[in-house]
């Protein structure tokens, strides 16, 4: 008699909690079929609003949950996206040792999620056989982050399985990519500074690889100098990982070497605040003794003190827009590649001053 009472009173309290509920159950609560509601939950077939009004009631009501296991045996979709972020450099990682990527990761999980997908996210190391990865989470997309060429990329590419590259490095122009233009913005933050009347000035990279990000950022150091009638001189580049540490490291090379320094332009904005830390332990005041501009406009820019003058990339939309375009592409498979670069532009916070000139708090 109990075991009877427990069961009835079990089923009651999944009605009411709305566990277990089914195709079945919305059917039935709305006397439509269950084909119906698997059209509407699908979107596959035209269905009068009045019927998806009724159906969307009852699915709230009953607290429904589609079943994605389910879902994926009978339109053999897993609605999963893969985004993979290689590691390009042995023991760095990279996804929580820079801002950057939790900012941009952030964005496609809300795109997808959206859309009605879950992301499957990898940052394997260097050697990693991505090709084996996919086929064992038979993903419907991939989304590539920073890839360079060589084998992670070729991998990749075996698994023919809907691609969007984020900032690529690779020179193809068969897949569909979202970037910047990093010479570009690397050029906008040196003019920054020599505009100010800054001549001494400290460029701050990541490791410089091919034709990779910090080449292309210490290219545009570059040709702002020129365009300026200013020379470049080899000394006054610094390189290290990309990372809080790394910036740390290149503020103490550079005051251990002596060299007369009114500037720093830092390829992202994680060596500007390592190298801020450096500078102050060591007594410099940031702007009124020495001046530094970063690249990446991160969220912790604006709070840190002095907040950190910098190259505004559109983290976040550099996110939606590699959903936006990978969804594209999983229901479109033949549409043509292509390549979306977004703007750049400098954000003035309180990290630069003109040589020699002081801040009201110090005057």
């Amino acid at each position: 008699m109990r075991l009877i009472f427990l069961y009835i009173l079990v089923k009651r309290l999944n009605k009411i909690m709305g566990k277990d509920a089914t195709i079945m159950d919305i059917a039935k609560e709305t006397g439509v079929s269950a084909a119906t509601v698997s059209y509407v939950l699908n979107g596959k077939k035209s269905i009068s609003s009045k019927t998806k009004e009724k159906i969307f009631a009852a699915i709230k009501k009953l607290n429904y949950v589609p079943n994605i296991n389910a879902r994926s045996l009978t339109t053999k979709d897993s609605l999963l996206i893969g985004v993979f972020i290689p590691q390009t450099e042995p023991g760095n990682n990279l996804m929580f040792e820079n801002a950057f990527y939790g900012e941009i990761l952030s964005a496609i999980e809300y795109e997808a999620r959206i859309n009605g997908y879950h992301l499957f996210i990898s940052g394997a190391g260097i050697g990693e056989d991505y090709l084996s990865l996919t086929r064992k989470r038979s993903l419907d997309g991939i989304i590539a982050i920073g890839v360079y060429p060589g084998k992670v990329f070729q991998e990749i590419e075996k698994s023919s399985i809907p691609l969007v590259l984020v900032d690529s490095y690779c020179g193809d122009n068969s897949h569909s990519v979202i970037r910047i233009d990093d010479s570009y913005g690397s050029c906008l933050a040196a003019k920054y500074l020599l505009e100010k009347g800054h001549r001494d000035i400290a460029f701050f990279s990541g490791r410089i690889r091919g034709s990779g990000v910090m080449q292309k950022r210490l290219a545009g150091f570059k040709q702002a100098l020129k365009e300026c009638g200013q020379p470049f001189r080899g000394t006054y580049v610094f390189s290290q990982n990309v990372d809080f540490e790394g910036g740390v490291v290149l503020a103490q090379k550079m005051l251990d070497s002596g060299i007369p320094v009114t500037a720093v332009a830092a390829a992202a904005d994680v060596l500007a605040i390592g190298a801020i830390k450096t500078f102050s332990a060591a007594g410099l005041r940031v702007p009124d003794d020495i001046s530094i501009i970063g690249f990446d406009d991160l969220r912790i820019t604006r709070y840190i003190s002095p907040g950190l003058t910098t190259v505004h990339q559109p983290i976040s939309l550099k996110g939606k827009k590699a959903v936006e375009l990978l969804m594209e592409h999983i229901k479109n498979p033949g549409l043509p590649k292509r390549v979306e670069i977004l703007p750049l532009s400098v954000v003035e916070r309180d990290s630069v001053r003109a040589p020699g000139k002081k801040s009201r708090r110090h005057v």
